[in-house]
């Protein structure tokens, strides 16, 4: 999971050093963007306490991995996190991960699967299939549902057409990702609850 690079930070040797000590009860140091103004941040910091990432959040899962990476999890079990997903900022403000590129690490652990093009069309708008199948000169598409219309594209068109056609690729939970997930109730239960 990415770390915290010092050297890049946007801030004094003093504001690095005030940083060091801020978290320096902390079982792990939370990531911190290099865009973050940190001498702004440390202002906060110095007159909340609620500004700094809590120390819960920073203690690893028996599988090794931090409450916010749980989070992910849950956030893609819904089917709605994605490849072009605007990843928040509270998973660095609150939970001091960098989840952008945490989430690669999850795919590479195998926790977090990407689907393929076939997979990913239900993500596509009716109108744009319809438009694929027009292409491929099929033509009696205009009574389909969009499922039978995602049907329809995936018996026309084959995997490498697709994937040149868009980008985005949805992700879901691998068997492994639902059992870690299912580990740690705890920290789903403490997070601020909103419709995904």
């Amino acid at each position: 999971m990415k770390e915290t690079d010092f050297s890049k930070l946007n801030g004094s040797a003093a504001d690095i050093q005030y940083l060091k000590e801020l978290y320096a009860n902390h079982e792990h140091m939370p990531y911190i963007s290099p865009e973050r103004d940190l001498a702004l941040w440390l202002d906060k910091a110095a007159m909340s306490s609620g500004e700094a990432v809590p120390k819960r959040n920073m203690v690893k899962t028996p599988e090794g991995y931090l409450p916010g990476h749980m989070i992910i999890l849950w956030r893609v079990q819904f089917g709605t996190y994605d490849n072009t997903t605007v990843i928040s900022k509270y998973f660095e403000y609150d939970y001091g991960i960098d989840a952008k590129a945490d989430i690669e690490d999850l795919i590479e652990d195998g926790l977090v699967m990407v689907m393929t093009a076939k997979e990913s069309l239900t993500y596509m708008t009716a109108p744009l299939l319809k438009k694929w199948l027009k292409d491929k000169s099929v033509t009696v598409f205009s009574k389909m549902k969009k499922d039978e219309l995602i049907e329809a594209v995936r018996e026309a068109y084959t995997e490498e057409e697709l994937a040149k056609k868009f980008t985005l690729r949805g992700y879901y939970l691998s068997e492994a990702g639902e059992k870690v997930l299912a580990n740690n109730p705890a920290v789903i239960d403490k997070h601020p609850k909103k419709k995904y």
